[in-house]
């Protein structure tokens, strides 16, 4: 056994230790659903960089405390405190949480990522860039933003744009939640472990030989536990009505659709759609229809930097205050967006959040 990195104090947002030559790096703010603060993305990177270099580490295990939650995404309340207090912490947190997710994407020993319980928005970006996406029973996965007026940010113009038909668009347009067959149907996730047996994974990593290749020694341990494929994905039934409507031109041909066309026996999830697209910010919806669609011609890099241009807009002009108000702060759940519906948002409104790309 090899000496722990340092003793974990009980303020540690993220545990670090290093054991049979694995680093595990573990989200500890069970509380928060492990939401990411600007302190534990720094502590991230920090062990990451030092491990990418360390001949002693040849793989990375990433997760959350407690079964809620891996991570329910970036914590959104302290980044409305400071764009209220007029401070900048908004600004900083996203240009160093999108590095990090980079450094994910490309880093070059296998990261294996338990995905249990809730893996919400900044949860989704640092788990898409590992190469060993697992899923439980409690996982829940999505990229929820434009409930509170965002857009899907942390990477999902590239990833959520990838996936096959229409999928991603309508992830991303309708921030629906998905759960394990979903998400291997979709490549959101590459295996499905039953959480109880998440104990025999720790126990196989412990006891793991490693051979010249990392990736194929931690493929074969999943191999042995769980599996790459769930009978009765609930997307796979509604694929043919997801790939028609939200190939549409814009946001409100698709709900006008939803609403008249049948397509299979899929009409009840369509009308149960369009309700939901309507309580959602028609801007922020829009955004994200014209960044994925974008995305789908980007590569990694400038998939970020695109998020961060629209990021650099968003808390002065988009609808993401008033959607934290009215979800987070009050609780009253009456956000007024600007515009209030699709019909008053003109195309030009949306246009300029990309001039200058």
């Amino acid at each position: 056994m090899t000496a722990h990195a340092h003793t974990p104090a009980a303020t540690d947002h993220v545990l670090a230790e290093v054991r049979n030559q694995i680093g595990h790096l573990t989200l500890n703010r069970p509380a928060g659903l492990n939401a990411l603060t600007l302190d534990m993305v720094r502590s991230l990177r920090q062990h990451l960089d030092q491990w990418a270099d360390n001949p002693q580490v040849r793989a990375v295990v990433l997760r959350g405390e407690g079964p809620k939650g891996f991570c329910a995404g970036g914590d959104i309340r302290s980044l409305y405190d400071s764009f209220k207090a007029g401070d900048t912490l908004h600004e900083t947190f996203f240009v160093e949480e999108y590095a990090l997710d980079l450094v994910i994407h490309r880093y070059r020993k296998p990261i294996l990522v338990v995905m249990d319980g809730f893996t919400l928005g900044g949860g989704m970006g640092l788990a898409q860039g590992c190469d060993l996406r697992v899923v439980t029973e409690r996982s829940r996965l999505g990229m929820p933003e434009v409930g509170i007026g965002y857009f899907p940010d942390v990477g999902g113009s590239y990833f959520l744009s990838r996936l096959p038909g229409e999928l991603g668009i309508y992830l991303g347009v309708s921030g629906a939640q998905i759960q394990a067959a979903d998400a291997l149907y979709c490549g959101l996730a590459d295996w499905y472990l039953a959480s109880d047996q998440l104990a025999a994974l720790d126990q196989g990593l412990d006891q793991l030989d490693f051979s010249d290749h990392p990736l194929k020694d931690l493929q074969n341990l999943l191999a042995r536990l769980g599996t790459q494929v769930l009978d009765d994905a609930p997307l796979e039934k509604l694929r043919p009505a997801i790939d028609h409507f939200f190939a549409l031109p814009d946001l409100p041909a698709i709900v006008e659709q939803l609403r008249a066309v049948s397509i299979g026996d899929s009409h009840a999830w369509a009308v149960a759609t369009a309700d939901q697209l309507e309580t959602r910010s028609p801007l922020a919806m829009a955004v994200t229809l014209e960044m994925l669609r974008r995305g789908r011609e980007l590569g990694i890099d400038d998939c970020f930097a695109m998020e961060l241009h629209l990021d650099r807009q968003w808390f002065q002009h988009g609808d993401i205050i008033e959607g934290v108000r009215a979800l987070i702060i009050d609780k009253d759940k009456q956000p007024r967006w600007n515009p209030p519906t699709l019909a008053a948002l003109q195309s030009q409104r949306v246009e300029q959040f990309f001039e200058g790309l």
